[in-house]
């Protein structure tokens, strides 16, 4: 039968979402905390049981329905894959006074304005938890650096030095 004699309503098409690209670049581990890893299990075993329904997108028939659907299995899949690439990285046996993964950080900058990172991996970070990216730019200032360094940072808003005051 030619197409120009269906509904539209007939087409069990699913729905064409961008792919989900990784924050890491090609060859990076991926490495995540402890307490990390936890929270993505936590989050993919709540997607599986709690949010995802128990019907297969094929049988939704609502088009906003399947989509989100759809981005909801995108989601696990991404959780999934993250879970099964990662290499966790427990506390290191690193001088208590050394920025490494998973220190939280408390730095003043020259206004005497107090800031506080935790260095994560890239799939566990959240910048409303003061979580950041290994790879970000304000890790990579501070890692490996010592309690009571000043590290010169370049902000979007300029230039200035982070004294480090606290590490945990």
């Amino acid at each position: 039968m030619s197409k120009a004699f269906t509904r539209e309503d007939d087409e069990t098409e699913e729905p064409v979402l961008p792919p989900l690209i990784s924050p890491l670049p090609p060859g990076t581990k991926n490495y995540l905390t402890p307490e990390g890893q936890k929270r993505l299990q936590a989050d993919l075993a709540r997607k599986l049981t709690e949010e995802r329904p128990p019907l297969v997108p094929a049988a939704v028939t609502d088009p906003e329905a399947k989509r989100e659907l759809a981005q909801l299995d995108q989601h696990i899949r991404y959780l999934q894959q993250s879970l099964a690439t990662a290499e966790v990285v427990p506390p290191t046996g690193a001088p208590a006074d050394q920025v490494t993964f998973g220190s939280t950080v408390t730095v003043r900058d020259h206004q005497g304005v107090e800031s506080v990172y935790r260095i994560v991996g890239v799939d566990e970070a959240d910048f409303t938890r003061n979580e950041v990216s290994w790879l970000s730019p304000i890790a990579r200032a501070l890692m490996n650096a010592h309690l009571g360094q000043r590290v010169p940072f370049k902000f979007p808003r300029g230039a200035t030095e982070l004294e480090i005051i606290k590490i945990a």
